[in-house]
């Protein structure tokens, strides 16, 4: 099977995608939200409405379908019009017996909302390089599978069946990586980085080489015969796209590799050294300190007594 790089890349990242619920309303409202701190998804299931982000200009109307993903730096309000002044969600929410309110007269709108817990590298990946408010429009070519996604976790929270609580995070892992899709979708847009370079085609041959042997000693010359190009166009156009130079994204891929092994793996560090590409294990312990700031061993305690809690 083919090597996907961006499938490696969400496997090192920790995600962890949890539904906190929706509401239904109608009539005038509108719910104030504070800035999340981390990254937020929210969908349209049934009819529209807007969200306007603290420090952007203009409010944006979501229709049926809609996804909005925020990167968690700004509050923001949720409303049936811009003109309402707004209420403070969270004690809405704090006071409610189950995951969905209902708020206002009706249910013109039904929407729901989660958040995605983010290990060290996705969030090293992700939230410098997401806007403040993505908006992935129900036109968009993932949208059939984002309203079903909708549908079923609509399905789930409202239900009360067994394994509820599991399946709606599921469904919104998928919605999550159905989102980022649609973000890759417009690769020049990003800003330069690990998640553009993703998305970008030219240079993606020579990704797959990396991503399938990290531990071989890629020279210069073989990723840009890889990728069609010559050595010179190859290392500026991966350098303009991934904010590095190509065997500087190695060494990076190779420490990301290795930080994973040593937090949930048995690997010894000689072997690992090997692994990914180094003829000592002193080394790699070096490298892997000027990276990290601490050798592997001591790494790999920290990690683990974080994790025993």
């Amino acid at each position: 099977m083919p090597v996907d790089p961006l499938s490696d890349t969400l496997g090192l990242m920790d995600a962890r995608c949890v539904v906190s619920g929706g509401f239904t309303a109608g009539g005038d409202w509108a719910l104030r939200f504070p800035r999340p701190d981390r990254l937020k998804i929210t969908a349209v299931v049934r009819g529209s409405m807007w969200v306007a982000v603290e420090g952007m200009p203009d409010a944006v109307r979501l229709e049926r379908g809609d996804v909005a993903v925020f990167d968690g730096s700004r509050a923001f309000v949720v409303a049936s019009d811009p003109t309402p002044d707004p209420v403070d969600a969270t004690r809405l929410f704090a006071d409610a017996p189950g995951p969905m309110i209902r708020y206002g007269g009706g249910e013109d709108v039904v929407f729901v909302g989660g958040h995605v817990e983010l290990g060290r590298a996705g969030e090293e990946l992700l939230l410098h390089a997401l806007p403040p408010l993505l908006h992935v429009r129900a036109a968009a070519e993932e949208a059939p599978v984002l309203r079903w996604l909708l549908d079923q976790l609509l399905r789930e929270l409202t239900a009360g069946r067994a394994g509820a609580d599991f399946a709606a995070d599921q469904l919104a892992q998928l919605m999550f990586v159905q989102v980022l899709r649609a973000y890759l979708a417009d690769a020049d847009a990003l800003p330069a980085g690990r998640l553009r370079a993703l998305a970008d085609e030219r240079i993606s041959p020579a990704l797959r080489l990396m991503h399938a042997e990290p531990g071989r000693p890629w020279q210069l010359e073989e990723l840009a015969r890889a990728a069609a190009m010559s050595r010179t166009s190859f290392a500026q156009r991966f350098r303009a796209v991934a904010g590095v130079p190509p065997l500087t994204y190695l060494l990076d891929w190779r420490m990301s590799l290795a930080r994973r092994a040593l937090r949930d793996g048995e690997t010894s560090v000689s072997a690992l050294a090997q692994k990914v590409g180094y003829t000592s294990e002193s080394a790699f312990s070096n490298a892997f300190k000027r990276t990290t700031g601490v050798a592997p061993r001591r790494y790999r305690d920290v990690a683990r007594a974080a994790l025993a809690g």
